[in-house]
C-alpha cells in the first residue's frame, strides 16, 4: 500500500506521540474532551483534534498558519492534520472514546481527491490501531467546490464505518441545507449562536425545539464553546446530547492526561466545574440562572 501524504510529514517522538512538519512550522495535536449528559451526570464521550502550530518553538495562531498556506497546499495540510490527530489519539486517548476530525469540503474538487483521502484514512487508522467506528468526520462550513463529489465522499465514509458531523450549525439557510443534504449523525451547534439564544427565554425555547427536532431524527447534538456554568445548566435543560467547552476542560497537547479518566465514572452536572477535567477551566464560571447573563450591579 502506498504511503499516506500525511505520514510523509510525520516525526515519531520518544514518548509515542507524533508531530508534523510543514515548511518552517512544527505541528502538534491538542485534544479537547466532549462530554455526554446521562441522567444528570457527565462523562467523557469523545475528543476533538485541534492543530497547534509552532515556529522556532513559539506557539502560533492556527488561523495565521492556515492563512499563510497556499491554496494549492490545503489538501495536503488537511491530510497531515487528520493523520497527526489520529496517530496521537491512538497513542494517548482512552480506547473507547470517539475522535472528531475536521474535513474542509472546499478541497474535494473531484472524485480522485476524495478516493485518495479515504485511502489515506484507512491506512492511518490501521497504523494507529483505531476502529473507524470511533471516528467522527466533521464537515466544516466551507462550501464544497463540487457538491456531488462531497456527497459521494460522505457516502463512502459512512460505508467504511465513519460517522458524520456538521460543524458550526447556526440555523442559517446554508446550515439547514447542509443537514438536509448530508444527513449527519451529529450536529455541532455554533458557540456564538448558542450564547445569543441563551440570552432570552424565547431564544432558549427555540434552541430547545431545534434540539428536540434533531433528536427525533436520530441526530445527536453537541453544544460548543460552553464557558460558564449557567450555560452548562441550560445546555442540559435544552436536551442537548453533548457539551464541549472551557468550563469542563481545556484542550491539552498530546501526550494528554486524559487517558487516566475512568470512562465508567460519571460526574454530576452541578459539580462538573470541580472535576479534574475542569482543573484548568475558566475562573469566571458563574452559578446557573434561568436565562441570560448575570449583570454586575
Amino acid at each position: 500500500m502506498s504511503r499516506s501524504i500525511g505520514l510523509a510529514h510525520i516525526i515519531r517522538q520518544d514518548d509515542g506521540t507524533s508531530t508534523g512538519v510543514w515548511g518552517i512550522y512544527t505541528l502538534q495535536s491538542a485534544f479537547q474532551p466532549i462530554f455526554a449528559f446521562n441522567e444528570g451526570k457527565l462523562s467523557i464521550a469523545a475528543f476533538e483534534g485541534l492543530i497547534r502550530p509552532f515556529r522556532d518553538g513559539e506557539p502560533q495562531s492556527p488561523m495565521n498558519f492556515f492563512s499563510t498556506c497556499p491554496a494549492a497546499d490545503r489538501l495536503h495540510i488537511e491530510s497531515l492534520t487528520r493523520t497527526l490527530h489520529l496517530l496521537n489519539a491512538g497513542a494517548c486517548l482512552p480506547q473507547e472514546a470517539s475522535i472528531f476530525v475536521n474535513f474542509d469540503p472546499s478541497v474535494f474538487t473531484e472524485r480522485a481527491v476524495a478516493d485518495a483521502a479515504l485511502r489515506d484514512m484507512r491506512l492511518v487508522l490501521h497504523e494507529a490501531g483505531i476502529d473507524p467506528r470511533r471516528v467522527v468526520c466533521e464537515v466544516t462550513e466551507q462550501r464544497s467546490a463540487s457538491q456531488e463529489t462531497l456527497h459521494s465522499f460522505v457516502a463512502a465514509l459512512r460505508a467504511n464505518g465513519f460517522r458524520i458531523a456538521v460543524d458550526d450549525y447556526g440555523a442559517d439557510d446554508s446550515d439547514i441545507s447542509r443537514v438536509k443534504e448530508l444527513k449527519p449523525d451529529i450536529v455541532k451547534f455554533d458557540a456564538y449562536w448558542i450564547t445569543q439564544l441563551m440570552e432570552s427565554g424565547a431564544g432558549f425555547a427555540l434552541l430547545t425545539t431545534m434540539v428536540k427536532s434533531f433528536e427525533e431524527q436520530g441526530i445527536r447534538t453537541v453544544f460548543e464553546g460552553i464557558e460558564e456554568s449557567w450555560q452548562l445548566e441550560l445546555a442540559e435543560k435544552s436536551g442537548a446530547s453533548m457539551v464541549q467547552g472551557f468550563v469542563l476542560a481545556r484542550p491539552e497537547l498530546a501526550p494528554t492526561s486524559f487517558r487516566v479518566f475512568d470512562e465508567t465514572s460519571q460526574t454530576p452536572v452541578a459539580a462538573a466545574a470541580d472535576t479534574p477535567a475542569a482543573a484548568a477551566a475558566t475562573p469566571s464560571a458563574r452559578p446557573g440562572k434561568p436565562f441570560g447573563r448575570r449583570v454586575a450591579p
